[in-house]
Formats: structure tokens, sequence, C-alpha cells
């Protein structure tokens, strides 16, 4: 079911569709609510995210996810190939190379198995490409390096699964090759690698496809050394919830074991990195690991000094670790002042040239934007405008570009048909990167707009907030508020539960409080909660102008000294219809 409402983009109040899932079938409702002793509406949400049996219920809200929800990891194609290799570099005393890539599951990645690896006695050295200077990926450079270095053993994760030339080059001069990768590959086509672990290649039966990086090394360290400790899970919580991947089968099982412990690791690093950013001790949700401890990783790498993270998890000496804590937190102010600058000048260009009747894709190009920061630009643009975009920044002749997309454009597959442009690219769904000729800008962007008109309907590039269900005030209450906030971790695959009702009043004087927060009590006429909407101050003169409203919302518990009390997160509102 779709309506339309209205929701905030940059100063302006648009219309936004409203699309309410699927109502499952009442039965099927009724029958797990009675079997496991939940509300209604409970039953619905888990019924909405594929729950439907009571021993997956009891999974989904175990507090302590079993072993037993893992598969094997010998399921993944190779991992006897691999386990095989790396305990023969063990006997033979070879030299071990990690290549790794420098975002935050890339980081923790490496972090995971330069420690295993130490782990088994192996000469162990860790490479992060410096962004800016290298870009993604396996290099042309790195096969000189390791010979050098008296390296028998690449293992490359979070990448190299398109790296084709590179590996026959270091096969060429007799150095193994292990990709540890999750990113789609191109056509069934894959290196020529001795092992390449990915359950997304062509012959592989993992039953779970969805893996970070990240989670494919914890599975490793599980098939060569038998068990996943609370260390392993402390990374794998990080870099599986900062790479976005569906937070539902395995992903799930990782990150919920994970996150409970992360308040109190061990790893001195990630310890220091939390005390400076305040949040230490703290019990932690995906939203610490997504907006506090994620960008601050993220930004040294951004910023072309992606080691230094990788040195923040590896480190064993305190003093250090919050040396290294404090120059994250400095890159990632050098990141936000650069973000703001190159955001401005891109949203200039979209106001200036982009024709919206003409344009489903926003390309934009400039000499000398920062690299590491136009990946989030392109967000912020597609945020802005509901519409995919590939920001461009150019060097001599070449351009380095990050895509985002939007729900039904997968951007990935986009650009495979537009290949003949592009000197590479890869990615997934949702976001790419790619490299391109300045010469081949213009007519890039006029094929890949013409690939939208045959894939984006114009109906598509309307904003949207899915919702769960339209339900009365009269079905909430703080064991429903407990329960959803059992559902925890939220994020990709297992989003927060959203509703709306509708033909509620305004009770009392709505208040714009700090940060354009807007906060207001509303009523069905028999139960009254109080709703609280950040940066919405914009809706204020709807709000109180005595009309009957519809309203989308989360619900939340309010404990802020005071007993524990149903809040509503106001997401979007509009006039009620008579």
């Amino acid at each position: 079911m779709n309506f339309s409402g209205t929701t905030r983009l940059g100063r302006d109040i648009v219309e936004k569709n409203w699309h309410i899932k699927s109502v499952a079938p009442q039965s099927e409702c009724l029958k797990l609510a009675r079997i496991l002793d939940i509300p209604l509406i409970i039953a619905r949400l888990l019924l909405n995210r594929g729950i439907s049996s009571p021993e997956e219920t009891r999974q989904f809200f175990a507090s302590e996810p079993s072993s037993n929800g893992l598969h094997s990891p010998f399921l993944l194609k190779d991992m006897d190939i691999v386990v095989d290799r790396i305990k023969r570099a063990a006997r033979n005393k070879e030299r071990v190379l990690i290549f790794g890539d420098y975002d935050v599951d890339g980081i923790t990645s490496s972090a995971l198995l330069y420690d295993m690896l130490n782990r088994l006695g192996i000469d162990t050295e860790n490479y992060i490409p410096h962004r800016l200077n290298e870009g993604y990926g396996l290099n042309s450079e790195i096969a000189e390096y390791a010979k050098l270095r008296g390296i028998s053993l690449i293992i490359a994760v979070d990448c190299g699964i398109t790296a084709y030339s590179e590996v026959e080059i270091l096969n060429h001069i007799g150095i193994d090759v292990i990709i540890v990768d999750h990113h789609e590959p191109i056509a069934d086509e894959l290196p020529n690698a001795l092992a390449i672990i990915n359950p997304k290649r062509k012959g592989c039966s993992y039953p779970f496809k969805h893996l970070a990086a990240v989670g494919l090394v914890a599975k490793l360290v599980y098939a060569l050394l038998g068990d996943i400790t609370q260390e392993v899970l402390d990374l794998s919580a990080i870099g599986t919830i900062a790479d976005v991947v569906p937070l539902h089968g395995e992903n799930r099982v990782l990150v919920k074991a994970g996150l409970p412990g992360l308040s109190n690791t061990n790893n001195k690093g990630l310890a220091a990195l939390m005390d400076i950013t305040k949040i230490k001790g703290k019990p932690l949700s995906s939203f610490h690991i997504g907006f506090v401890l994620g960008p601050r990783i993220n930004a040294s790498g951004r910023m072309g000094a992606a080691d230094k993270a990788l040195s923040l998890f590896l480190s064993k000496d305190i003093n250090e670790a919050y040396f290294i804590a404090r120059e994250l937190e400095r890159y990632n102010q050098q990141r936000q002042r650069i973000q703001r600058e190159v955001v401005r000048q891109a949203m200039e260009i979209v106001e200036e040239e982009v024709d919206f009747k003409e344009h489903k894709v926003i390309v934009l190009s400039k000499e000398g934007w920062h690299k590491g920061v136009i990946g989030i630009a392109a967000s912020k643009i597609t945020d802005k405008y509901y519409r995919p975009t590939i920001i461009i920044s150019i060097k001599d002749g070449i351009g380095t570009a990050s895509a985002r997309s939007i729900k039904g454009f997968h951007i990935h597959k986009a650009l495979s048909m537009c290949s003949e442009y592009l000197e590479h690219f890869g990615g997934h769904e949702g976001a790419a990167g790619l490299t391109i000729k300045e010469d081949n800008i213009d007519i890039f962007r006029n094929m890949i707009n013409k690939v939208a008109d045959s894939m984006l309907p114009r109906e598509n590039l309307v904003p949207s907030i899915v919702i769960d269900a339209c339900i009365r005030f009269s079905d909430i209450n703080l064991r429903v508020a407990e329960l959803i906030k059992n559902m925890e971790p939220f994020g990709e695959g297992n989003p927060v539960p959203v509703f709306c009702s509708k033909h509620i009043l305004v009770k009392g004087r709505p208040r714009v409080l700090g940060k354009g927060t807007l906060k207001f009590w509303a009523s069905d006429d028999n139960i009254t909660f109080s709703v609280i909407g950040f940066g919405m101050a914009d809706y204020l003169s709807i709000v109180s102008s005595g009309r009957p409203i519809d309203i989308v919302y989360e619900v939340s518990i309010d404990d802020w000294n005071k007993p524990p009390a149903v809040q509503l997160i106001l997401k979007d509102l509009k006039y009620s219809k008579v």
C-alpha cells in the first residue's frame, strides 16, 4: 500500500511516499503470537522479517546466540585449500603478507587475520594501500614489494575478486595468492588465485551469501583454530556493522554475540578509541559503531593513512593505543572539514548544471576533489536529491569515482553495462567505485542515464519510507517497546520497526528544542504519548495548526532521569484526510 506523506529534503518539505508492507495473514500472526505469548504487533514484525517459526524466533531474540547459528566454514569453497596452505606456511617458516582494504571491514579483517597467523607462529606483515596514491585493491607494484620482502604467500582480504592481471603477475614470480573477499565477481570470471573464499562465487554452496570480509575471516579463524573468541567477535561486530551488510542470518549471530563484549574489550586500541569518544563502558548498539567508531576508523584511510587504524587494533601498549586513537580523532576532524567543502561545491554544480528531467543519475566531476571523501559526498547528494550519484575526482586526466544508489537501481549492474567507457569498477547493489578517463566522462554520463531509463522507473525517484504497520496507540505499551528493543541490533536487513497512526491530535503547545528538535504530545483521544522529532523543526507549523495529523514513527523507551515510558520518535507526518 502506498500513499503520500511529507518529509524534509534540504530546507524544503516535499511529498514522500509512505509504503506499508503487505500484511501477513492474520491467522499466521495470531498463531505465532499465541505460541510465543507475544503481542500481535510483535508477531507481525517478525513475519515481516521472514521469521515464522518458534525456533527462528527464539534464535532471533537469544541474548547469546549459540554456535549452532553458524554454518561449517568448510562449506565455503576452497576453505580446505586455504587451511592446508596456511598450515604449510607455518611448517615451512614462510613469510606471509596480508593485503587489506583501507575501510573498516578491511582493517578489522586484516587485524583478525594477523593475530591468527601470529598465533600459528607465522612471520606475517600487513600491507594497506594508500587510498590516494595507490587506490583500491591489489596493484602491480605489490609483486616487486613482496619479492624484495621474501614473501611466498599473499592473502588479500576485502579485495582481490577482480584482480586478474595482478594475480597473474604474482603467479609468474612464484608467489601464491589467496583471496578472501565478499564483493561481487564480474560475470563469473575469477582471478587465477590458489584459492578464493567468496560465498558469491559460482559453484560455492555456502548457505549464507552476505558475510562481510571480516565475517569470512572469522570463519577462517574457526576453521584453523576451532573456536571464535570474544576478541574475534569484537572486531567481527565492528566490521560487519560498518560495512552495512544485511544484519540477519550469520551476520546477526556475529553482531549480537559481539556487541555486548565491546564495552569491556581486551583490545587496547579499541578501548582507547571508545574512551576518547566517551562511549567506553556504555552498552553499545549499531549506532555507536556506524556513527562514532566507524567514521574514526575510516578517517585515517580517507586521509591516506589507513595503517594507523590497523596499528590501533594491533597495539599492545596502552600509551601507544591512546596516541593513535587521538590521531584518528584528528584525522576525522580533518575529514569533516574537507567533506563539507566538497559537498558544498558538488551541490552548487547540481543546482547549476543537472537537468532532473533528463538525468536520473547524477554524475559530477571536478579536478582535485579529495578522493578520500567523495564516497561520503556521493551519499549526501543521493540523500538530498534521491538520485543515484557518482562523484568523480580528476587528476592528470584520470577520474577516480565513488557511486551511491537508491532502492531499485543496482549500481554494479548498471556500471557493467557501461564498462566499455570505464578503466576499472567494482562494488555491489548500493555502492561502487570506478576509474575512468576524463575524456570519457561525458559519454559515460549519457550512457548510464540511458541505462537508468530502462532500469529505473521515474516513480522510483520519489523518496519513500517503509512502514511495518498502521496501528492504533492502544497497540503500544511498555512491553511492546521493550520487545522492539530486544530486536536489536538494527541495521541493513533488520531495520528499526516503523509504524504510522492516523487522525492524531496534538496536545498542548509544541516546542522546538536545541538542534531543531521538535517535541509535542500526541493523542488518539484515548492514549497520549510524547513525540520527539530530531531535526524536524520545519514541521512546527503543521503540528501547531490544530488539525488532525497522520504520523510515522519509531517506538522507543524514554528513561532519562525518570521511570521508563514509551516515547515516539517522529520520522514523518502529514495532515489527515477528512
